[in-house]
């Protein structure tokens, strides 16, 4: 999502015909998730305050692992499971974008099933689940929904020239075509991306590694994006489109003319003014059934949901000193 609207930031300093071109790709290309949200009548009102902010739920599935979630149930394209989940919260202001990680095993009620790991919710009622669960939580609506398929990572970072990130941690991704990952800055390729999102059994806290690692690769694809060398080259800005679109996800309502009008808003954003930061939780624990959970931290949810409902989420990672130092270096 962060990656088109710089695509089509950039797209509009050219001629109709070429943004004919990308918003025709983009249109239909991408799958449409219907439906994507649940009953009006179980949805919170947004408050007053944040009444021109908006809220994206962002969601990365790995069908190209195998998922095994059912295609029978609404909203779940190709099979997906909500391996990865980031809500990105866009201020009225428009001067920043914030990101929030919520980790997968996170232990929370999903409406009509009682306690489950968050990412049980796809599979047990598709996306609209997923997005009642994420408003129940935050009381606050989700506008907009978009997934993409890891696999989709390949041709995107190919069709940049590679993407540079400063990994923190030295690590050998699994497998037999597993790769080893150096300390310092690496430059990925197509499939070394893939790798260095996916990993996670090669690091002491799991699930906490991988979800850095997945912040840092896309400050780097925004990065790499945002480079003069992309920016003035119509013709790599259009294959990273058409390499991407196959790969995404999104609700009835956000098309190629939606991004457009919201990348134009946020057309004085730059890499420094996302951020990222990870849900704050209690650590680890296990469930009554054994499973291995991440604990919530109610109070720190309860704070988000006040700062979201008074647009006031910048102040809020200022107060808390939550935002990752690494991710934002």
């Amino acid at each position: 999502m962060l990656v088109l609207l710089g695509i089509l930031v950039v797209a509009g300093i050219v001629v109709a015909t070429y943004l004919f071109s990308l918003a025709y790709t983009f249109n239909t290309q991408t799958t449409t998730i219907a439906p994507a949200f649940p009953v009006e009548a179980t949805r919170p009102v947004r408050a007053p305050a944040a009444e021109h902010a908006m809220n994206i739920l962002l969601m990365g599935s790995d069908v190209g692992a195998g998922s095994g979630a059912s295609e029978d149930l609404p909203g779940v394209p190709n099979g997906a499971r909500s391996d990865t989940m980031m809500l990105m919260h866009i201020p009225e202001n428009r001067d920043d974008v914030y990101v929030m990680s919520i980790m997968r095993d996170t232990w929370t009620e999903l409406p009509g099933y009682g306690e489950h790991k968050i990412n049980a919710a796809m599979s047990l009622g598709g996306v609209p689940l997923v997005v009642r669960t994420i408003e129940g939580m935050f009381h606050a609506p989700v506008d907009h929904v978009i997934i993409i398929d890891f696999e989709g990572f390949k041709g995107l970072t190919d069709a940049l020239g590679g993407v540079e990130v400063n990994n923190p941690i030295a690590f050998q991704s699994e497998g037999v075509h597993g790769e080893f990952f150096d300390q310092g800055p690496v430059t990925l390729d197509g499939d070394s991306a893939l790798k260095f999102v996916r990993e996670r059994y090669a690091f002491t806290d799991g699930d906490y590694q991988r979800v850095e690692n997945q912040q840092l690769f896309i400050k780097g694809v925004m990065s790499q994006l945002l480079r003069a060398d992309t920016l003035t080259n119509p013709l790599k800005i259009s294959d990273v489109v058409h390499q991407i679109s196959p790969y995404l996800s999104v609700d009835e309502d956000f098309n190629a003319g939606t991004a457009a009008s919201l990348a134009f808003s946020l057309r004085s954003v730059r890499t420094d003014d996302v951020h990222f930061f990870t849900l704050p939780n209690l650590g680890i624990g296990t469930s009554l059934d054994g499973q291995s959970i991440v604990l919530k931290d109610d109070a720190a949810i309860a704070e988000i949901a006040d700062a979201l409902d008074t647009d006031s989420l910048g102040e809020y990672l200022e107060s808390s000193h939550t935002e990752d130092q690494d991710v934002q270096g």
